[in-house]
């Protein structure tokens, strides 16, 4: 880019009086002497090239004048091109200095440099980081890799020599742990679980392999799960949510993490069997994000289910795949359902993404959402979160659903019911929260308006039919990070983001406090599978015990200052409850 640098030299100055007679010319500030010394100091300024500076001319007069007072008017001159007048107290006008110009030699052809792909990524690097001085949160989004070096290509040890673990730099882990410290700020709950149970242990001999996001808040389950005993493998469920510096100072930590930003499909599947298939280690517990991890074990070592005693799942996909095993006979270990707990579906689905959904789509698109006709493919409790948010911003929504119940709660919450097909000619936003394949097909797509923005929040990455789109009559172009222009034949585009897949946790960030809580349940569910007597659980998919949904939510009250109302022995005898809960049946909907 040209650089331009300004003299503090005055020009030559004009006195006339307003009545059209002359004034005797003006000294200017500066003696010969100092406008020497001046250019002289101009001359020294840092410069990549050569400059030249044209001298300004200086005039002298025998009788001085004085020189505007502080008290006089400015006013535009009309005979100067946008230049200035002063008007003195006297009624003269004096000119505004003019302002010359340095112009480097090579500045043109600075200009019309086309900066290559080496030189535009260290620019953004350089920006980044001394923006920022760190690599926070936001910046693990966007940054640029220091290299192009696959991570499965590079040897890299901990401080401990340890090298059982594949992320993208080691050196990262300083950033990663202060990010970590932020984050168990947030999670008063695993904290508090942490102080409770470490001196019991309960996950001793636990050897657990997890498949979930890897942030900063997975970081610090995790390191609760280590601290109740558990021996931890882990990789990403996300080709795109993992916080690389997070993984670095879990590797530094000691975990064996296999993750990246940016992994491809071939990475993905080979950072699940890393964790899995190690001499001398074997899982005896699963916690699962989405059903791959467990899906793997049964394509590739089913044998190992010998020796699992049983699965966490959070997600609603990966618990629609437990049931099918479950119906067909295949799940040969008990499998617990955290997805449908309360605590999940009350807080991480509905609050965690009636804030995040609005951070993913200004990150990427710094969309205006006041006016904007939205519609919201789902109204489960993330479609309800979404639109309620977008609803709040001003936007026009409607919401597509296949469950009447779930359909009629949309009407009465003020939106309106509509087949995608109906709207989507029309709508500017096109959001899907099904957990369902094939939502928004190419049929679809191409009905859209130009520039209609398109993405997932479900689990799943089928949702949007993005396999469709990669045909050679159409285009793609990045736009930046996670954000890709598709552009038909005449031009029109779409605005696709995360190539489909969750949006808030690839492209943004989400509530710590709301993940605290879904991260206690995870905590809590495996500890009761583990510890559990043999035939207490048998082949089936369970829900959390009611008692350790209150529990949860109960950690998590002192940070409000919250004082619960207790029962009276008179009051618990006529509900028949128990003083200390459950307080609900576990057929009651909150």
């Amino acid at each position: 880019m040209s650089v331009q640098a300004v003299t503090a030299k005055m020009a030559e100055v004009e006195l006339k009086d307003v009545t059209g007679k002359d004034a005797p010319p003006a000294i200017s500030p500066l003696t010969p002497k100092a406008e020497e010394k001046k250019s002289e100091n101009n001359s020294t300024l840092p410069s990549a090239a050569a400059a030249t500076v044209e001298p300004s001319p200086v005039t002298t007069a025998p009788s001085p004048v004085k020189m505007p007072q502080a008290s006089a008017m400015k006013r535009p001159d009309p005979q100067q091109n946008g230049g200035e007048a002063f008007v003195n107290c006297d009624g003269t006008v004096a000119e505004a200095p003019r302002m010359k110009k340095i112009q480097f030699a090579d500045q043109k052809q600075e200009f019309n440099k086309r900066p290559t792909k080496i030189s535009r990524r260290s620019l953004s690097r350089s920006i980044s980081q001394s923006s920022t001085d760190s690599y926070s949160s936001a910046a693990s989004y966007t940054d640029s890799s220091d290299d192009e070096t696959s991570p499965r290509d590079k040897q890299q040890k901990n401080s401990k020599g340890n090298a059982d673990f594949c992320i993208k730099n080691i050196k990262q882990a300083d950033f990663g742990r202060r990010e970590i410290e932020i984050a168990e700020q947030e999670m008063p709950a695993l904290m508090a679980l942490r102080k409770r149970a470490q001196g019991e242990k309960p996950l001793a001999g636990a050897k657990i392999v997890g498949c979930t996001h890897i942030t900063a808040q997975t970081a610090v389950l995790m390191e609760t799960l280590s601290a109740l005993g558990a021996q931890c493998r882990w990789a990403a469920c996300n080709i795109y949510s993992t916080q690389n510096e997070v993984a670095a100072a879990l590797a530094e930590g000691g975990f064996s993490v296999f993750a990246w930003k940016g992994e491809s499909e071939d990475d993905f599947w080979w950072c699940i069997d890393r964790c899995v298939n190690v001499e001398g280690w074997q899982p005896n517990m699963i916690l699962d994000d989405g059903g791959d991890l467990t899906h793997w074990i049964y394509k590739k070592y089913p044998n190992m289910f010998k020796k699992i005693k049983g699965i966490v799942e959070e997600s609603v996909t990966g618990v629609h795949r437990l049931y099918q095993l479950s119906k067909a006979g295949k799940l040969c270990v008990p499998a617990m359902n955290v997805n449908d707990s309360v605590t999940k579906q009350k807080f991480d689905n509905l609050y965690c993404c009636r804030e995040s959904i609005l951070d993913g789509l200004k990150r990427t698109t710094d969309v205006m959402f006041g006016g904007k006709q939205v519609v919201v493919c789902g109204y489960g409790e993330v479609g309800k979160g979404c639109s309620a948010a977008l609803k709040a911003m001003g936007s026009i929504v409607y919401v597509t659903e296949i469950d009447p119940i779930c359909a009629l709660q949309a009407c009465m919450d003020g939106f309106r019911l509509v087949k995608l097909n109906e709207v989507i000619r029309q709508v500017d936003i096109v959001i899907t929260c099904t957990g369902n394949k094939n939502v928004v097909v190419r049929e679809y797509m191409d009905r859209m308006k130009n520039g209609c923005i398109v993405c997932n929040m479900g689990h799943s990455n089928t949702e949007i039919d993005v396999a469709s789109l990669r045909t050679p009559e159409l285009t793609w172009e990045r736009v930046r990070s996670q954000v890709d222009h598709v552009i038909w034949p005449d031009g029109k585009r779409i605005v696709l983001l995360a190539e489909g897949r969750l949006l808030n946790l690839s492209c943004s960030t989400v509530p710590t406090f709301v993940l605290s809580i879904t991260a206690t349940t995870q905590a809590l569910a495996l500890i009761e599978l583990y510890n559990a007597p043999e035939g207490r659980y048998k082949q089936d998919v369970y829900l959390l015990p009611k008692k350790m949904d209150e529990y949860v939510a109960s950690l998590h009250l002192p940070t409000f200052d919250a004082h619960l109302t207790e029962l009276s022995d008179e009051q618990a005898k006529y509900l028949g409850l128990n003083k200390n809960g459950p307080f609900k049946p576990n057929y009651y909907r909150y």
